[in-house]
């Protein structure tokens, strides 16, 4: 080969050689995946949740109705109907699930009997804006965001609460705690798996930031992570924060765009990790849902 090439040529083709397949390991995505149409029968899908056997919850709250996807036959099947027209979904530490239950502005918890209990039902006597997405952390505290989204099903036009806020439910309390509230619109949430950073989306304004998270459970250290709002959201084992609305978009732990999944739909609601290894990208968008296998995993 040196009879025909340049040294300094040999050199860059080992060089192009080894990145390319440094890159091609490194990928996120698994190699070869595509994306799986797993339903297309619902009128907005949202809310995705993944339960302690890697299931996957997911709400079509025009029909007002949870659905469950098995993670062992890729099968969905009615969960829940009706279900308090039901938004963002979240497990909690002892694996119940938790509801943003939009038709009355509250929080609910429903147990495996699917039995209801509702935790929070206002905030200082005013209901609610219309709770949209949660997380949980370490301590089994719930951080809640509250847009104002007008509904179909409201009797009223106008909010009760006059600023849209993060609320913190300390475990064992009955009553919300504002942590944040200087939003247009705030929508997607999700906490590291160390219990130590917030990520929270202002859709409104077309930002995401990241917080601390103190031990109190109130937030400090406010950065803007992206010039970038997002409907819902979901984080990796490596730390990949993934944003949703225009199909997929993945930004590494420094806020750098690192992946971009198109889905062909209009909009792209939200977003989490199933299956048995949290290994399934499990996406909802408008009438459908989606998988796609990944090299990287959900966290808790």
């Amino acid at each position: 080969m040196n009879k025909f090439f340049p040294a300094w040529f040999i050199v860059v083709w080992l060089l192009v050689g080894l990145f390319g397949c440094s890159a091609q390991d490194d990928s996120i995505i698994a190699p070869g995946a595509e994306l799986v149409l797993v339903a297309s029968d619902y009128n907005f899908t949202e809310g995705p949740a993944v339960d302690p056997d890697g299931n996957v919850f997911f709400t079509d709250q025009p029909n007002d109705q949870i659905i469950k996807w098995s993670s062992k036959d890729n099968s969905v099947a009615v969960y829940l109907k009706p279900s308090g027209r039901s938004n963002g979904l979240y497990f909690d530490n002892d694996g119940t699930l938790l509801s943003c239950a939009d038709e009355k502005n509250q929080l609910w918890r429903i147990d495996d009997k699917k039995n209801v209990a509702v935790l929070v039902n206002d905030f200082e006597g005013k209901k609610l804006n219309g709770p949209n997405d949660l997380w949980v952390d370490q301590a089994g505290g719930i951080y809640l965001t509250d847009p104002f989204y007008k509904r179909p099903w409201w009797d009223h036009e106008d909010p009760e609460q006059e600023v849209k806020r993060v609320y913190y439910l300390a475990p064992g309390k009955k009553h919300l705690r504002v942590v944040s509230d200087n939003f247009i619109q705030p929508n997607g949430i999700i906490g590291t798996p160390d219990g130590n950073t917030l990520y929270i989306a202002d859709i409104g304004d077309k930002k995401t930031y990241s917080y601390s998270i103190n031990e109190d459970g109130s937030l400090s250290n406010r950065q803007l992570f992206t010039n970038m709002g997002s409907d819902g959201m979901t984080l990796d084992n490596k730390g990949n924060v993934y944003l949703t609305g225009d199909g997929i978009t993945v930004f590494n732990k420094k806020g750098e765009k690192i992946q971009h999944i198109p889905i062909a739909q209009k909009w792209t609601a939200n977003v989490t990790f199933g299956g048995i290894d949290q290994n399934i990208l499990f996406i909802t968008a408008m009438n459908a849902v989606y998988t796609l296998k990944m090299n990287v995993r959900g966290v808790r």
